[in-house]
């Protein structure tokens, strides 16, 4: 009697909810609605699962089992049970309930689901206390950031993890402690790497805060820490000590090193660290970083190796680097920008540089300035110093400083309504130029005004422009007249440069020509583009006396004629390529859009003087306005009439395939002055690169006082490739650069990574041979551990793929 009095209670109590189900799910959160639903429509053909709803200070609360016996408050549940709380989703194969404490009590396949942060936790057993969101549970996996929908896993944040324990107290809405268990980001259930730990504690979107834990990779132990912390989600900077960094290299032994990052506030972070070499000694490095506003921000770095000697001599290379960068928006349109940077000598550069780009490049450059433009019109203030080291011997550089440089200037405009086109550019600057062999004043003043005028004519395709032009330049000091073996002596009275230019650019009709049958399943056109620029000063009979700082101080007579063609190829597919994501055939979108697949200029300069108003000097080079910029090597060391000819070809047959070739030719010596060739190819994962530079001096060089010329430079650079930083699975890339003068290889290097979901290993073996100054060969790494960061010293921006 007794069990039929059971089953008619559950009945009747299960007729009274379906009455109340319209009234309750108006009231509920989205979630407790759907839970309530989902029953109802099932209990329509199973009449047999047992469904309660009731209210718990104030909040609803659902329950579903096969099974449900209520006795005064308590609610003893069985088979399949599930407890829909407002924030979480308690199931299990038992629960009681008390619904007056709040308190359950659930065994078997024990899972708790919810709250913001979409925490999954599973037990064997455990309790829940729903009026304080506590709990304790035994035997634990749990995740938090992933939403479960059957086999289905949907990231919620940004660092989700994975943890484990024998016990997991649940100590506040978001907060759990985690006794003797495991925290991962890894998939489970077989994580490639762990830390195992006494204690865990962790809040909810916030970190997680490791005690005497073991890492673990593959469940073998790899070092012990006595404090780690984990992030659970994305918070930003955060103050602490990086993950230590490891390498070994032949010239610097063991490198051991760590920092510490500073989060000052939310726009403003700096990180201070030290490495210690073996071999060597210590070495520092410094980060500050501001963001001062949304387009504005400082940046300051310091490097610094305190060397106790290298090689039987123990020669001290050490030094430092500085580098400071800035940008800054004022009121008014005005731009302020900085770039400075100290090297305390080549030497150290050389020794201690960690790419082989930034160990070869012997210039220094700082520039700070600010300018506005409005309607076309710039007014700007320059300081700008710039170095560059003929060799590592101490003090063999040479120096050139601007400050201050005030310069005012306009694009080209109309002038008061009319065809002719005006602009100027005026300048007034404080300059010095150091070097072993010559120094001028500490402060050289310049004063430099260069007004323009042009009129453009258009006349059935054809462009005519004649432009003319005054410059007048006045120096507080010059210097005596160079020869091929005096670059002069500086004279402390002022000089006066006057020049008049004058030019003429004709642009005759573009000539074309459409092929239908093509390349490729392509149409094809091709243009012939002809140019003729005519250029003649005169004035400058004083070149040879003038001090050269800048660009500003090439200009020299001149009587010239440049005459060019640029031939262009373009594809255009025969078909059109349509927008198959339309909805409908009606809506989409057709076209045929060429692309640039070849372009090749080829020009030359003709010279009717020279001699160039006297200023050539023979056998050295000359380095005059006019040349600078046309060719790739200064290759005026004595009178001639023509340049080398340049030819500029670049070919595009896809946005996989880019590949360029430089050259000068020189008609008169015979040889190639200069070949630069660019070859770029990339298809899915694999990729390929290379270049060639040859550059061939036409007469002497002086790099320095104690070295001997260098006359020809030939040099290979490869770098091959498969995959990328984020592919999964197995990447490899190597790059080498051979100098065929010295048959010598000057670096090469190596480099694979795996990468797994939640982790990837990278080694590298690379080598420099920078002379006597450095033939090293260094052996990196770097295990890097998702939402945790990255053991060892291979920097992701030193990668090669």
């Amino acid at each position: 009697m007794k069990s039929r009095r059971h089953v008619v209670i559950t009945a009747v109590l299960g007729c009274h909810l379906l009455l109340l189900v319209p009234v309750l799910t108006s009231q509920l959160p989205p979630r407790l609605a759907s839970a309530l639903a989902a029953p109802v429509a099932q209990r329509t053909q199973q009449a047999a699962r047992a469904t309660a709803a009731l209210t718990f200070h104030g909040e609803p609360i659902i329950i579903e089992a096969d099974q449900l016996e209520k006795s005064a408050d308590i609610y003893k549940l069985r088979g399949a049970v599930v407890i829909f709380f407002r924030d979480y989703t308690l199931h299990a194969d038992e629960i009681t309930f008390d619904s007056d404490s709040g308190q359950a009590t659930a065994t078997g396949h024990l899972q708790l689901d919810g709250g913001d942060y979409n925490v999954h936790l599973q037990a064997s057993h455990g309790n829940y206390d729903a009026n304080n969101q506590t709990g304790q549970f035994y035997d634990v996996t749990g995740t938090t950031g992933m939403k479960f929908a059957g086999k289905r896993v949907t990231l919620t944040t940004s660092s989700p993890f994975a943890f484990s324990g024998k016990e997991v107290d649940k100590v506040g809405p978001d907060r759990y402690i985690v006794h003797h268990g495991t925290i991962t980001s890894c998939e489970l259930p077989k994580p490639k790497w762990t830390f195992n730990a006494e204690r865990i504690s962790f809040d909810v979107g916030d970190v997680a805060r490791i005690y005497h834990s073991t890492f673990r990779v593959r469940g073998l132990p790899i070092v012990y820490l006595p404090f780690a912390e984990h992030p659970v989600e994305h918070l930003g900077r955060q103050s602490g000590f990086l993950v230590p960094t490891f390498g070994q290299s032949s010239v610097k032994g063991t490198i051991v090193g760590d920092s510490f990052f500073w989060a000052i506030n939310r726009s403003m972070d700096a990180t201070l660290g030290a490495e210690y070499f073996s071999k060597r000694g210590f070495a520092e490095h410094a980060n500050f970083r501001a963001k001062t506003a949304d387009d504005s921000f400082v940046n300051m770095n310091y490097f610094g190796v305190l060397d106790r000697g290298f090689g039987p001599t123990h020669i001290d290379e050490g030094g430092e680097d500085i580098k400071i960068q800035a940008e800054q928006y004022f009121p008014d349109n005005v731009r302020a920008v900085a770039n400075v940077e100290y090297l305390s000598s080549f030497l150290f550069r050389l020794a201690f540089a960690e790419t082989f780009t930034t160990a070869v490049n012997s210039e220094v450059k700082s520039d700070v300035f600010a300018y506005r433009n409005q309607d076309g019109y710039s007014l700007g203030i320059l300081a700008q110093r710039y170095q560059n080291f003929q060799s590592t011997n101490k003090g063999d550089y040479f120096s050139i400083l601007h400050v201050p440089s005030i310069d005012a200037s306009s694009v080209d405009r109309a002038l008061l309504g009319t065809p002719l086109n005006f602009g100027f550019d005026i300048s007034a600057t404080g300059l010095s130029r150091r070097s072993p062999t010559f120094s001028s004043a500490n402060l050289v003043g310049r004063l430099d005004a260069h007004p323009r005028i042009a009129l453009p004519v258009f006349f059935k395709g054809w462009t005519l422009r004649p432009a003319a032009a005054v410059r007048d330049t006045f120096y507080s000091q010059h210097k005596t007249a160079e020869t091929q073996f005096d670059v002069g002596s500086t004279l402390n009275d002022p000089l006066n440069r006057r020049a008049i230019e004058g030019e003429i650019e004709v642009r005759p009709p573009r000539l074309e020509r459409i092929y239908e049958k093509g390349l490729f399943g392509h149409s094809l056109k091709h243009t012939l583009e002809p140019s003729v620029d005519y250029r003649i000063v005169n004035g400058v009979d004083n070149f040879l006396s003038i001090i050269r700082f800048d660009s500003a101080d090439l200009l020299t007579n001149t009587n010239e004629v440049e005459y060019g063609v640029t031939n262009r190829i373009y594809l255009k597919p025969r078909k059109p390529k349509c927008d198959e994501s339309a909805a409908s055939n009606a809506d989409k979108a057709c076209v045929r859009t060429s692309t640039e697949f070849l372009s090749w200029e080829v020009a030359q300069k003709y010279f009717f003087d020279p001699n160039f108003g006297g200023a050539v000097v023979p056998g050295v080079r000359n380095v005059f306005e006019t040349t600078a910029d046309f060719t790739g090597v200064a290759f005026l060391t004595e009178p001639r009439n023509v340049s080398p000819v340049i030819s500029r070809l670049r070919i595009h047959t896809s946005a996989h395939t880019d590949v360029q070739w430089l050259l000068d030719y020189d008609t008169k010596k015979g040889f190639i002055s200069s070949s630069d060739v660019f070859v770029d190819y990339r298809l899915g994962s694999y990729f390929f690169g290379g270049s060639h530079a040859l550059l061939r001096s036409p007469g002497e060089v002086f790099l320095s006082s104690t070295l001997p010329a260098v006359e020809k430079f030939n040099q290979f650079r490869l770098i091959a490739g498969y995959g990328n930083p984020s592919k999964r699975g197995l990447n490899v890339a190597g790059n080498v650069g051979y100098d065929v003068n010295l048959s010598s290889i000057q670096y090469d290097a190596v480099q694979t990574s795996y990468n797994w979901d939640c982790c990837g290993l990278n080694f590298e073996y690379r080598r420099f041979v920078l002379g006597p100054v450095r033939n090293e060969s260094q052996y990196r790494f770097a295990f890097s551990l998702a939402n945790i960061g990255t053991f060892g010293n291979l920097k992701r921006q030193e990668r090669l793929y």
